[in-house]
């Protein structure tokens, strides 16, 4: 699959969330080291801590699809999702508790996964490794002192 397919799936992905208070629409799409795909949007709640962001509902997904150990790359596109078309500038990185949870993936498949961020018209790309987006991340080999 092209970079530009992956974010096309991240932008499609976005026109489902549910953003009702920040009208920030996010999706992501993640593919697994055999090619499989699944994505996820982002989910407020009227209680704004319990929402869901996009890439941990692909996470999700992507563990009952294939298992995280297998997760090779994702891309995640933001903006406005009112219209019939995401839009938006700039490009969206995944927030901090998201770059944790990549990393949680990334250890158990042993690979430094792929991120590409785009804007919500897809015209802005970024393409990142998760190392350059948390480079002292803790993640499970972090544990292996432990009892």
């Amino acid at each position: 699959m092209t970079d530009e397919q992956l974010i096309a799936l991240a932008r499609t992905a976005a026109l489902k969330a549910y953003a009702p208070y920040s009208r920030f629409s996010v999706g992501c799409a993640i593919e697994s080291i055999d090619g499989d795909i699944v994505t996820g949007a982002n989910m407020e709640n009227a209680c704004y801590r319990l929402g869901i962001c996009a890439e941990q509902s692909a996470l999700t997904a992507a563990q009952h699809a294939f298992g995280l150990d297998k997760v090779a790359r994702i891309a995640v596109a933001g903006g406005d999702g009112s219209g019939i078309e995401l839009t938006g500038i700039a490009s969206v990185t995944p927030c901090g508790g998201c770059r944790q949870a990549l990393l949680e993936a990334s250890h158990l498949g042993g690979r430094d996964l792929e991120i590409i961020c785009a804007s919500g018209d897809g015209e802005s790309v970024e393409r990142l490794r998760l190392s350059t987006l948390i480079p002292h991340g803790f993640g499970p080999a972090n544990l292996a002192d432990a009892g």
